[in-house]
């Protein structure tokens, strides 16, 4: 060296080289395989190299000291991210999904960019991509949170000093409005199931509301005949090299018992009487897995024929073509119209929260607020209001007692799933 400035307690130095730069060199700690860990700056000015020595030292007051290999690239940091952090996190069914649109969406548009170098532009002329490309709302914004989780995950391991995708705008999604079937057209369906194997199912979807894993992971176990209830403990799922599998609920809300409606109660042990008798076909045959909706031979339905399923019963019932999880939004839309209090029907569906159930089903929200307003109006002014009558025919009063519901008068404690008995038997 031609000329030493500084030495910091041994550790730090800043020195003008023969080359004519001037250069820092600060000990930062010890590498994984237990060498010193001395890093090295130059610049062409004393200050230059300074600020540097000094911005490497508060990082290692910090604790943010960043490794000391080159910075990986996006698509090295992603597939780290993907293979050893969100696979022991996620389901394999949501993975598959994530290393989807890594692959398709995100390498190809900045996979090459370093990542301590990634610029809010560079997602920015991503997304503005994705929409020339006719990539659907849905999909650019699941491909904007996968990328966010995985830089803060960076963020948190002192890879990058800050997650650029939380300095741009996400991918704007409109909400899509839910489309319901009618209580007229859920009635057709499941006129049009009687006589088909595992009629029951289409009542748990359209009475209950249980998603299609729901219902075809459902066993016996879980349902109590007597008490009239139904527990929702496991899902059928599809996952990549495992074929069909039983998976736990996602949240603590999945996981909820449920009081049946009398006819479906009916219904769940014709269904028990039917299985038994397959059983007996069957022989040595029948897998014993204890599922309520099972194939001939005891196996699970799998979800491909259970839609094709569906399809066919909106043929024969000559109601209009939906999608499978409509059925839910059905049971959704007709618990909230029968009076069923946001939180109860949050909890019957399984939803987190209760922002979620409101959200998704606003259709029916300013129903429940006229009606509010004229149950508010009786009971300060003693308005009368007049009777209505529902679509299927039943009167309903809006002015009834407090603690008592439009479909009966359970007190504080309703069997809110009974509205079945109204909206779908008629």
């Amino acid at each position: 060296m031609t000329g030493k400035s500084r030495s910091s307690n041994g550790r730090s130095s800043i020195y003008l080289g023969a080359d004519g730069r001037w250069h820092g060199r600060v000990t930062m700690g010890t590498k994984n395989d237990g060498t010193q860990d001395r890093r090295h700056v130059t610049g062409a000015t004393e200050k230059a190299v300074t600020k540097k020595v000094t911005d490497l030292e508060r990082q290692r007051a910090a604790g943010t000291v960043a490794d000391a290999k080159r910075a990986p690239t996006v698509e090295q940091w992603l597939t780290h991210w993907l293979n050893t952090i969100a696979a022991r996190k996620v389901r394999p069914s949501t993975l598959v999904g994530y290393r989807s649109k890594v692959r398709t969406r995100i390498v190809p548009s900045i996979g090459a960019h370093r990542l301590d170098r990634l610029q809010p532009e560079h997602l920015e002329a991503m997304y503005a991509a994705w929409a020339t490309d006719g990539l659907s709302p849905a999909s650019a914004l699941q491909a904007h949170r996968i990328l966010s989780r995985a830089l803060k995950v960076a963020v948190q391991r002192g890879r990058i000093a800050r997650n650029v995708a939380q300095l741009v705008d996400a991918p704007s999604l409109s909400r899509v409005e839910v489309e319901p079937l009618t209580a007229t057209e859920a009635r057709a369906i499941l006129n049009a199931a009687t006589g088909h194997r595992n009629a029951a199912r289409w009542s748990v979807a359209l009475a209950l509301g249980l998603r299609q894993g729901e219902a075809l992971g459902l066993c016996w176990d879980a349902v109590d005949l007597d008490a009239g209830t139904l527990t929702v403990k496991r899902a059928l799922q599809r996952q990549p090299g495992n074929g069909l599998v039983m998976v736990e609920p996602k949240s603590r809300a999945g996981r909820r018992t449920i009081a049946l409606p009398r006819q479906l109660a009916d219904l769940l042990h014709a269904q028990w009487s039917a299985q038994i008798e397959e059983r007996r076909r069957a022989g040595s045959a029948w897998h014993d897995l204890g599922l309520v909706f099972a194939q001939p031979n005891g196996l699970p339905v799998d979800p491909r024929a259970d839609w094709g399923e569906w399809k066919t019963l909106l043929r024969e019932a000559c109601v209009r073509d939906a999608r499978l999880h409509d059925a839910r939004h059905t049971a959704a839309t007709l618990l909230l119209q029968q009076g069923v209090p946001a939180r109860v029907a949050m909890q019957i569906l399984g939803h987190s929260q209760i922002s979620l159930t409101l959200g998704t089903y606003s259709h029916v929200v300013p129903e429940l607020a006229t009606e509010a307003a004229e149950r508010v109006g009786a009971a300060l002014w003693g308005t009368e209001t007049k009777t209505e009558t529902t679509e299927t025919g039943k009167d309903v009063h809006p002015d009834v007692s407090a603690g008592q519901t439009q479909w009966g008068g359970w007190g504080s404690n309703p069997r809110p799933t009974d509205y079945e008995s109204a909206a779908l038997t008629g």
